[in-house]
């Protein structure tokens, strides 16, 4: 894969980009190799700075030889140019920074201007604040008493979740950023929405006649939205005990991946007429009232010793950091439904959990039968038609639909055809965050999400979590690598469906129309 040419593409405004947390493990992993990966393709500017701030000492030298690192191990391209890896990195300066410490928000100020003069940046800052929700306040007040907001260029603030633990912290979280920054600067990252295919449901969807007018109740079945990992907590115990999947998973994710499906065409391809209508679409979420609702329509579960393969897995009391008696879920799934013209009636299934057997991020639509009394649904056992969107780790679309075998008189079979985006492109494929911070530096606000999201979100899980609270006993315990609890599989059973294959796991037929398998 050669890089893309920078004629064809536009580079975002120069701007000096802060990041907050430049020595921890999201900087290290993502956010390096992305702006690298940016770089080579000409989406950053030749006037662009990039501060790393965190507590720990580091010279400049010591903070460019991480980022090094950083990119020869997770980035897409190689740094093995050295003349140009000098180029892009002299542009990188370090800064130990107490960041309850205003004094040294003002020495910030004065380094910025000295970068703003060097490479000629006008006055742009891009904050990115890779740090634990408790301190975005604290940092946002700081950045305000201590100048950086000063300048003659525009302001923006990038988080990552979690964005509060439920509604309430959530509010008081969003007042403190609202007292500097306006919530067209508030940019809250949920990486999924960076997807290549999250960010293609609403292409499916809005540009093919064939789909659009069959996205509704009258031929849709039911909606299955699943997020398996095959990982355990690894070294995230102590947070994720605290938090478990419904916080972790559902509130965000699970919840943004809904919105796409379920929202009405937006009026205008403008950013903010896109998420009134997600926003419109979790409004309509039916709420549980009752622990005895909650029961009826979500699972909880929790791993328990297993395995993968020949590997054997400790189960979640086990892990560190973990205490022995947890009854924090690891596992998620919830039958949920929007009370609104277009899905009345529709099932939507949301399943989430850590030590699945396989790890995958998929949408399968399963469309309504044709009538039994048809002459081909009298004689066949005819399969319903199914549209899967992969989203992770393999990228595509999955059709399947019901033909004639060939050479055999009558006889209907299942036929599946695929779209292959992964294997077109292959590991040169964007990343989630580089076309988040692309945006972000760009003004584009399009897959971030907007506070009245984060709130109508929170609301509806906050029931559950409240439900749980009152009545702890609904926790299952499931084998690692298994698919979780049997219920799981009972809550759809109930309704006359079944989970579906994932992962190109499904056993009939494949034709390959595009993008098939090297």
């Amino acid at each position: 894969m050669t890089e893309v040419s920078k004629q064809d593409t536009i580079a975002a405004e120069g701007a000096v980009y802060y990041l907050f947390g430049a020595t921890g493990d999201l900087a290290r992993r993502k956010l390096f190799p992305a702006l690298f990966s940016l770089y080579k393709e000409g989406k950053l500017a030749e006037n662009f700075a990039v501060v790393g701030l965190a507590r720990r000492p580091r010279t400049n030298e010591q903070f460019r030889a991480d980022v090094h690192e950083s990119i020869g191990e997770f980035c897409r391209y190689k740094a093995d140019d050295a003349e140009a890896w000098e180029r892009f990195a002299e542009h990188f300066v370090y800064m130990s920074l107490d960041i309850n410490n205003v004094d040294g928000f003002r020495e910030l100020a004065r380094l910025s201007q000295g970068l703003d003069e060097k490479f000629n940046i006008p006055g742009n800052r891009l904050f990115y604040l890779a740090l634990a929700p408790n301190l975005f306040g604290p940092v946002s007040f700081n950045l305000r008493d201590g100048g950086l907001l000063e300048s003659q260029g525009w302001n923006r603030l990038v988080i990552e979740k979690p964005f509060g633990y439920d509604l309430e912290s959530a509010r008081e979280l969003n007042q403190q950023l609202s007292q500097v920054f306006e919530e067209s600067e508030i940019y809250r990252i949920d990486h999924y929405l960076g997807k290549e295919m999250v960010q293609n449901i609403q292409v499916l969807r809005f540009s093919n006649a064939f789909f659009e007018p069959l996205w509704n109740n009258k031929h849709i079945a039911n909606v299955q939205i699943s997020l398996s990992e095959t990982v355990g907590v690894e070294e995230r115990g102590g947070y994720y005990d605290k938090s478990g999947a419904l916080r972790d998973m559902v509130q965000n994710h699970s919840m943004q991946m809904l919105a796409m499906i379920a929202m009405e065409p937006p009026s205008r391809l403008h950013a903010e007429d896109l998420r009134d209508e997600k926003v419109k679409a979790l409004r309509s979420l039916r709420p549980f009232e009752s622990a005895a609702e909650v029961n009826q329509h979500v699972i909880r579960g929790q791993y328990s010793e297993g395995s993968i393969g020949d590997k054997a897995l400790s189960g979640y009391r086990q892990e560190d950091s973990v205490s022995p008696e947890s009854t924090t879920e690891t596992y998620f799934a919830a039958r949920v439904f929007l009370d609104n013209f277009r899905w009345a009636g529709v099932p939507f299934y949301i399943r989430t959990g850590k030590r699945l057997p396989v790890k995958t991020t998929e949408v399968v639509i399963e469309f309504k039968n044709v009538p039994d009394n048809m002459l081909f649904a009298q004689r066949h056992d005819l399969a319903p038609n199914l549209l899967v969107i992969r989203v992770n780790p393999m990228e595509g679309i999955y059709i399947k639909i019901n033909a004639k075998k060939p050479g055999v008189d009558n006889v209907v079979q299942p036929v599946s055809m695929e779209f292959c985006q992964s294997c077109m492109i292959g590991i040169n494929t964007p990343e989630a965050y580089e076309r988040l911070i692309y945006d972000a530096a760009r003004g584009e606000s399009t897959y971030f999400t907007r506070w009245d999201e984060v709130a109508e979100a929170w609301s509806f899980v906050d029931r559950i979590a409240a439900a749980w609270r009152e009545d702890s006993s609904n926790l299952e315990l499931y084998p690692a690598g298994s698919w979780g609890p049997k219920s799981a599989e009972e809550l759809l059973a109930a309704d006359g469906f079944h989970w579906w294959p994932v992962n190109g796991q499904a056993e009939d037929n494949v034709i390959w129309i595009s993008g098939g398998p090297k």
